[in-house]
């Protein structure tokens, strides 16, 4: 499967149609951005069953600011739409897919206890949230 260039239009929809998505924030003026736009493309050509988005952030700014983009290439993953991993810096091909491993064994029933426990901390009295 080819990578898919995102926008702030079909983003919502792209990422809600695969449980695995990469995403790949990136410039046409930026060398590290380049050198792994070969390597993300290879990638996508092995892996039908997850969605390989491509997010110009010069393009599309408001959806960088979103994911609050500050160095690029940023690579992110999200299972399920929950963000797994967002890191800055290219990723050689074996790193790449070694991630792409890892995001398939995520146990996601966990990822959502330990987010329900921090939105539950988040909201208790002395927590640092919200005084009732």
């Amino acid at each position: 499967m080819a990578t898919v260039e995102l926008t702030k239009d079909n983003f919502t929809d792209a990422v809600a149609s695969k449980d695995i998505v990469l995403l790949d924030f990136w410039a046409s003026w930026c060398g590290p951005c380049r050198q792994f736009a070969p390597v993300f493309e290879k990638s996508a050509e092995r892996h039908d069953d997850v969605l390989f988005g491509k997010v110009d952030t010069e393009a599309q700014q408001e959806l960088a600011a979103s994911f609050q983009i500050s160095s690029i290439p940023t690579l992110m993953v999200v299972r399920d739409q929950v963000v797994l991993y967002s890191q800055p810096g290219a990723l050689p091909e074996q790193a790449l897919e070694d991630l792409i491993a890892q995001a398939r064994n995520v146990d996601m029933e966990e990822v959502r206890r330990q987010i329900a426990a921090e939105e539950s901390a988040q909201g208790s009295p002395g927590s640092g949230g919200p005084a009732a």
